[in-house]
Formats: C-alpha cells, structure tokens, sequence
C-alpha cells in the first residue's frame, strides 16, 4: 500500500484499485483527503474499476460523505466504475440518516 495522506488522525492509503481511509475524517483532513483521492483517481484508466474502503474509519462527520461522495462524482466523470464500497457502521449509520445510500454500491446493500 502506498501512503497518500497522512494528517490530522485520518491516513488515506492506494492499494492496486483501492483507496483505504481509516482513521478519524474531520474537517480538517476532509480537503486534501478529497485532492489526493482526486489525483489518485485521474491516474485510473478509462473503464476500469475501484473500491472504496473507509471501513477503518472510526469517527465520522458529514466532512467524510463530502469527501466520498465528490471522489464518487470524479470517478463517474473520469468514466471509472465505483465498484463497491465499504463503510465503517459509524459512517453507514450517517450514510443512511442523510439518505445518501441510493447513491453509493454499498457493500451488504442487499441486507439493509
């Protein structure tokens, strides 16, 4: 895995088609997690696929949805397939309450 952020308690790493948030992800952190993730994803060939994991993430805000939703919004733009992505309960707790889930191939979707 290759570090591609690492401030303010929440570490942003690539590993092959993954980009693994853990961590706290607060305001802080939330811009240059978002840039560097952005960065990471213009790198991706058109039509292939990635995960995003921030199952490891421990504390959350709605700073951590901004940040997954752009990296989303980039991803489909780049022609990149959101192939799953994983959440930590905490995040998809917030993720339900904010009614975001429809937006995003959840990993276990299909048992909510």
């Amino acid at each position: 895995m290759s570090v591609l952020l690492d401030q303010h308690g929440s570490c942003l790493q690539a590993d092959g088609c993954r980009l693994v948030v853990t961590g706290e992800v607060g305001f802080e952190a939330a811009s240059a997690m978002s840039e560097a993730g952005r960065v990471w994803l213009a790198d991706r060939p058109d039509g292939s696929e990635v995960v995003f994991d921030l199952s490891g993430v421990e504390r959350v805000s709605s700073a951590a949805l901004s940040v997954l939703l752009e990296w989303t919004r980039q991803a489909r733009d780049a022609g990149v397939e959101v192939a799953s992505v994983s959440l930590s309960a905490p995040l998809e707790r917030l993720t339900r309450l904010a009614g975001l889930e429809t937006l995003l191939p959840l990993d276990g979707a299909d048992a909510a």
